[in-house]
């Protein structure tokens, strides 16, 4: 996987995981359930480019 996906996906996944953490803090449930589809959408995108990665080898 390039550099830049890698950094692009857990950046996803990082800024996501701000948004949910936030949310909780603040009691705002849409921003926590936002940041939290993000943070899986990011999840998700690595492991997908974690199995190109395996199947290159």
């Amino acid at each position: 996987m390039g550099a830049g996906k890698k950094i692009e996906h857990a950046a996803e996944a990082a800024k996501g995981k701000v948004k949910k953490d936030t949310g909780q803090a603040v009691g705002n449930e849409s921003l926590a359930a936002k940041g939290k589809a993000e943070q899986v959408k990011g999840d998700t995108l690595q492991a997908g480019q974690k199995m190109k990665d395996a199947l290159k080898d």
